[in-house]
């Protein structure tokens, strides 16, 4: 058998298969890993605000204007961004998967929850940085002006925070996409653990595996690009 022939024997073995729907099947994985990828997002940013928010307040206490509450939570903050970004994010997965959750079966939730809590602790040190990166001096004229603290920071520092991590933040949703493929090993049936069920099916790893590779860059790509175009967007509104 030539080169091609076993190259097409492969591709047809991995996608199509003697049941002819092999191809649907890593669609279905396709479409767990954009479900846990999303979930995941919505909850990193959402505890990454909020952790960046308490950290960056305790931060900006002057003298000895200081609340217990927020030094309290802020000790809390800081273990929990240690913690997790001081462990693999395999490690992280597997305990949640069979020690924290060892009686559940949902593992989207479980892959859900578990990446979020990961990809929490490093958008709340991107956004930080971000705020802090802000002249304080905009805080304190929107405080003269009779705006609180939250609207000073929806209004004022935030959307100019924003265009500034915007790359970083970019490049943390990738990352995540491509750790979406290590909840396989909770038993998730993502893109990868499909590729994996079908070779052992099949006893061929090449197509499989290349094939995969080639969805995730692809879709990394696509990524890229839709982030470089915000980006561009963003500066062209910078200098009007």
């Amino acid at each position: 058998m030539s080169f091609f022939e076993n190259i097409h024997n492969q591709f047809f073995q991995t996608f199509v298969g003697p049941e002819g729907d092999r191809w649907q099947q890593f669609l279905v994985g396709l479409g767990v890993s954009f479900r846990v990828l999303l979930g995941a997002l919505v909850l990193g940013v959402v505890l990454g605000i909020i952790v960046a928010i308490i950290r960056t307040q305790k931060d900006q206490q002057r003298g000895n204007r200081k609340k217990p509450v927020l030094s309290v939570l802020n000790a809390i903050c800081l273990v929990y961004t240690t913690v997790i970004r001081g462990t693999p994010m395999m490690v992280q997965l597997l305990i949640m998967g069979f020690v924290v959750f060892s009686a559940s079966r949902h593992l989207i939730l479980v892959a859900i929850l578990s990446l979020g809590i990961n990809s929490g602790a490093y958008v709340s040190e991107i956004i930080r940085s971000g705020i802090m990166s802000i002249d304080p001096g905009q805080m304190e004229a929107g405080r003269s002006l009779g705006m609180n603290y939250g609207t000073v920071m929806k209004d004022i520092i935030i959307p100019q925070a924003i265009k500034n991590i915007l790359p970083a933040l970019g490049n943390e949703m990738i990352t995540l996409f491509k750790d979406t493929s290590l909840v396989t090993v909770i038993g998730l049936a993502d893109l990868t653990k499909v590729a994996m069920q079908v070779q052992a099916r099949t006893y061929q790893a090449f197509m499989p595996f290349i094939g995969i590779a080639a969805v995730y860059l692809v879709i990394v790509l696509c990524m890229t690009w839709i982030f470089g175009k915000l980006e561009r967007r963003m500066r062209r509104s910078d200098r009007r």
